[in-house]
């Protein structure tokens, strides 16, 4: 078998000898290379304006807290203040409080003293006056005790009782009083009567049916009166003329003299 034939080719005598220009570039190599320059710049630009950024964040950072701590110290001190103030409004708002309050209690105590005071100085001449009274009753009946005895005869006399009786009006009414300043209504017609020997009984009971009776229209001054039935009177008096009568008639008005119109009497009876 034959082998294959190579071909020869002739080369120039220079082509062993390598050129001393420099390669070309082909287009693409040269848009590479600018490509990465430009990216590197753009890098580095980046990286510049990244750390600038980081540099700010951190300044702003680092700023930020002081910033909070000024702000919430200068929060605090007004919210002090503000408490401070309200509390002083609130000391001074109780101060006029308890002045008020104070002022208003001495006024009180005040009227209340000379409300006291006038009590006091009206009941001492209330005393006194009943001191009066009772010393110039007691004086007329020693005067009157006296002109008894010298001149009554011993069935008594009418004009005596009705003196003696008149001597007491102003007297208080006493259940159960029998004098010299207090009675009731048959302990003052009892001790009337005693004036002139004439002893009646004690209660008003008796005393409707101690004497003769008499009709009411046909009275005389010093017949004893009664109200009730005779024998069951539950209150007497003294006629002292002119339509009128004495008695003790209740603790309200106590000895007085009063119209027998206006309280008419049921029966009387005649002892003298």
């Amino acid at each position: 078998m034959e082998e294959p034939l190579i071909p020869v080719v002739l080369m120039s005598h220079t082509a062993h000898i390598r050129s001393h220009r420099k390669p070309r570039r082909s287009a693409t190599t040269s848009i590479a290379v600018r490509a990465g320059v430009a990216g590197g710049v753009l890098s580095m630009a980046a990286a510049g304006a990244s750390a600038s950024a980081s540099a700010a964040e951190t300044t702003q950072t680092l700023e930020l807290p002081t910033l909070t701590a000024d702000l919430a110290a200068q929060v605090a001190q007004s919210a002090d203040a503000t408490q401070q103030a309200a509390a002083n409004y609130e000391l001074q708002a109780e101060r006029d409080a308890a002045a008020a309050a104070a002022a208003k209690e001495a006024k009180k105590d005040l009227a209340e003293a000379k409300k006291k005071a006038e009590a006091k100085k009206k009941a001492e001449e209330a005393r006194k006056a009943a001191a009066e009274a009772a010393a110039s009753r007691s004086s007329e009946r020693t005067t009157l005790s006296a002109t008894t005895t010298a001149s009554a005869p011993a069935s008594g006399s009418v004009a005596t009782v009705i003196a003696f009786l008149k001597a007491q009006v102003g007297d208080a009414y006493v259940m159960g009083g029998t004098g010299p300043n207090a009675w009731d209504c048959s302990g003052l017609v009892q001790a009337a009567f005693k004036q002139v020997g004439v002893d009646l009984p004690r209660v008003s009971q008796d005393q409707s049916t101690a004497g003769t009776p008499v009709s009411l229209s046909n009275l005389q001054v010093g017949d004893i009166l009664y109200w009730g039935s005779a024998g069951s009177a539950y209150h007497v008096g003294v006629y002292i003329g002119n339509g009128q009568y004495l008695d003790a008639a209740n603790p309200s008005k106590g000895v007085v003299i009063q119209d027998l119109s206006g309280y008419p009497a049921t029966g009387a009876v005649r002892v003298l």
